[in-house]
């Protein structure tokens, strides 16, 4: 039998355990994943692309299990009721092939996502950051902020959104956690203006410049979360141009990420070999860095394993039967029951 896991047990195990603590083993699982890079049977994402969005397969494998995730972005689904990013996901079995899992992963992208940014600004930004602005103030980033509150130490977020309400919102969902202060800015400017940190996690499709080279101030480190697909960015060509820059799979970021803007010689360097020791991330103070995060299905790996993890430890899913049970490996025809009868009736 294959495990189900919904948005529903997603919610008990973040009960069970607290955010803080499923952010905490989410970016430990992720960071243990990259250090072990090697052992990845890796592709970037497949994606179908349309005027209003796209839908992608985002598959990875190591000896053991086989992961992939279902995702779309559609900027304009909020107009309709809908999510912007929608997803569930697969863990299978190498060795069989059986799917084990089968989760929600709308939810949990959004906790992979920002305990991902967490673990990658703990090697890139620099020490003692407390403050951090906030760009786009949507579906990810009460996810975003308090990963950055409670791996980091992060006390203040200056947040801004073009939509006053979403600021609002997330003023008014993060009111009440300790040693926090969420700010209003009224402009990316003045979020941005002396921020250690700058989150950047917008959702519309476009080639977008929210942030521009005189924004930019030495020690800064840049969180580039929303361009995350072709003919989709945040910063200006300018703001790479000054940085050092690291992404997670280069093959794909330079489709998809904010790198899709540069030549095809502009030196990056791939997250991993920061967390081996193979490269360097930050190396003074005064370093300008840049995460250009776009999403790699190594993070959902992570994200599904640890899933099924908390599962077995709480004694949550469904038991579903995904795959027939055969008394005959070789007869499947039998499952169709009174159908095989009708079958010779026709």
């Amino acid at each position: 039998m294959t495990t189900l896991l919904s948005t529903h047990d997603i919610a008990r195990i973040v009960a069970a355990y607290g955010l803080p603590t499923v952010l905490r083993r989410m970016a430990a699982r992720i960071e243990a994943d990259f250090r072990r890079w090697g052992e990845f049977d890796k592709t970037p994402r497949v994606a179908s692309h349309s005027a209003d969005g796209v839908i992608e397969l985002m598959p990875i494998a190591d000896a053991r299990d086989y992961s992939f995730k279902y995702v779309n972005g559609h900027p304009k689904n909020t107009a309709a009721g809908l999510p912007t990013v929608m997803a569930f996901g697969v863990l299978a079995d190498v060795a069989t092939g059986m799917p084990v899992l089968l989760s929600e992963l709308t939810l949990t992208t959004a906790i992979r996502t920002a305990a991902t940014s967490a673990m990658a600004a703990r090697a890139l930004a620099r020490p003692g950051s407390r403050t951090m602005a906030l760009i786009g103030n949507g579906a990810q980033s009460e996810f975003q902020a308090l990963a950055f509150h409670h791996l980091l130490g992060i006390s203040e977020i200056r947040a801004f959104d073009l939509d006053p309400a979403a600021t609002a919102k997330l003023q008014l969902h993060l009111r009440d956690v300790p040693g926090l202060r969420v700010v209003a800015a009224s402009s990316t400017a003045e979020a941005v203006h002396g921020a250690d940190i700058v989150t950047t996690v917008t959702a519309d499709k476009r080639n977008a410049t929210i942030i521009t080279p005189d924004m930019v101030q030495p020690g800064m480190h840049f969180n580039a979360v929303g361009g995350d697909c072709p003919g989709k960015t945040e910063l200006h060509p300018g703001v790479l141009s000054a940085a050092r820059v690291f992404v997670e799979y280069e093959p794909q970021s330079r489709i998809e990420g904010d790198l899709q803007q540069m030549p095809a010689d502009f030196a990056v360097t791939e997250l991993w070999r920061v967390l081996q020791g193979q490269a360097p991330g930050r190396q003074a103070d005064s370093d300008v860095t840049v995460f250009d995060s776009v999403g790699f299905a190594l993070e959902d790996f992570s994200a599904l394993s640890l899933l099924r993890d908390c599962a077995r430890e709480l004694g949550l899913g469904r038991p579903v039967d995904l795959i027939p049970t055969l008394a005959d490996p070789k007869d499947l025809f039998s499952q169709l029951g009174t159908g095989h009868a009708q079958a010779r009736a026709a």
